[in-house]
């Protein structure tokens, strides 16, 4: 802890994940300073709570002689390595290091680290609940809600950490090793940060390059590029997925019995906690029923596997409302699903006229302005015995500040649909 006192630290970002990684800097002793690029009523509150505290911010723009007399950079997840604030820190010799990288360097507590393109959330909340259903103190921390940062100061050797982590993340750890780390999965996604599938992986694959023998990788043996990982890797690895006796459970279900496997965890806890559990808030949740309706919030669903997961996994048939930032997806490749699942399509956001081109003869589609029309329009369209079905295959970047936001928005307009 003592290495960050007295150090010059800027943090890229003023999300939640810069946030809080700005306060931990103050708490150990740093002096700190938050850039943003964006501009907004959100951003100058937070900007004023941080100046409060004493940590200087700048908003609507990064500037050279505001990052350049710094020691250390940490950047958001959302902050790409080849942006400006990261050459300029390249340039002049300074370390530029991800939020999860400065949390996991001074926290004590033992890490399970998950990733994969989906379930991350789902099971980070699992291998949570199993860890403390089996008397331990744990925290579920990172893309999940609460920053690693937030909360890094606070837990104790014997604690543990299940820490949902991004590709994004990933790309500037340097010393991070979770004593656990999980591959989920990997499907085509974030195609608009990386060139190809292979670069993805390669960021996925940091999740482990610091682990040695007395750590465990989980990784999925039915994903064949998952299977020759474990070569690659130091760490113990355990398989899941692997047996035709293991289809009595999910996917993600199958991931937290190998953790628990690894972490010397009861089956029997785990089979208890998925008898009990409900899901997580944004990833399939029924919001209401109304004139024979089920309107259901999977804002969560980011890409277009979530939306493949999503839609095999309905008995009725659904009006979609879909669209928002476009991350360089291959639409057309859901048009036969699409055509038996979907009645009708509403498209919002930035990515509408890619997906009603890709889908162009497969369903009737209805294109909207704004978020709001798009509840309205799916509303009237529904029928008696269907579901309006939010599940929106992009980023939220273009209407809202994250899926949450999203999410949230979807909730409080279908809460006050007459």
């Amino acid at each position: 802890m003592n290495s960050y006192a007295g150090k010059k630290a800027a943090v890229v970002g003023m999300a939640r994940s810069g946030r809080a990684a700005a306060r931990l800097l103050k708490k150990l002793g740093a002096g700190v300073r938050v850039t943003e690029k964006g501009l907004a009523p959100e951003l100058e509150a937070a900007a004023a709570g941080l100046r409060a505290e004493g940590i200087e911010t700048e908003l609507g723009g990064h500037h050279r002689e505001f990052l350049g007399d710094r020691d250390l950079l940490v950047i958001s997840p959302g902050v790409r390595p080849d942006a400006e604030p990261c050459r300029w820190a390249k340039e002049a010799g300074q370390e530029v290091i991800s939020e999860i990288e400065l949390a996991a360097s001074v926290c004590p507590a033992t890490v399970v680290a998950i990733t994969g393109t989906n379930g991350k959330t789902t099971t980070t909340t699992l291998v949570g609940e199993i860890l403390r259903q089996a008397g331990h103190q744990v925290a579920v921390l990172g893309n999940i809600g609460t920053p690693f940062s937030a909360r890094a100061l606070e837990l104790r050797a014997g604690d543990f950490v299940s820490l949902e982590v991004s590709s994004f993340q990933l790309e500037t750890i340097k010393t991070f090793k979770p004593k656990v780390a999980v591959i989920l999965n990997l499907t085509p996604d974030h195609l608009d940060r990386y060139d190809s599938v292979a670069e993805y992986l390669e960021a996925k694959k940091r999740i482990f390059m610091n682990q040695d023998k007395t750590d465990w990788l989980v990784l999925n043996h039915g994903d064949e590029a998952l299977r020759e990982l474990g070569a690659e890797a130091a760490s113990q690895v355990i398989f899941f997925n692997k047996e035709a006796s293991e289809g009595v459970f999910n996917q993600n279900q199958l991931a937290v019995l190998a953790v628990a496997r690894a972490l010397g965890v009861d089956r029997e806890v785990c089979l208890e906690v998925f008898c009990r559990f409900r899901g997580v808030e944004h990833r399939m949740e029924l919001v209401r029923t109304l004139r024979g309706v089920d309107f259901i919030n999977d804002s969560k669903a980011t890409n277009i596997d979530s939306t493949v997961w999503a839609l095999n996994n309905i008995s009725k048939s659904a009006v979609l409302i879909a669209g928002g930032r476009d991350k360089g997806s291959d639409f057309a490749s859901l048009r036969e699903l699409v055509a038996r699942k979907v009645r009708v399509a509403v498209l919002v956001g930035e990515a509408s006229d890619r997906i009603a081109r890709a889908w162009k003869g497969t369903v009737p589609v209805r294109q909207v302005g704004t978020f709001e029309a798009a509840v309205a329009a799916a509303s009237r369209e529904a029928r008696e015995g269907e579901i309006v079905l939010l599940s929106p295959m992009c980023k939220s970047f273009d209407l809202f500040t994250d899926y949450e936001h999203r999410g949230r928005t979807f909730k409080d307009l279908v809460s006050r649909l007459a």
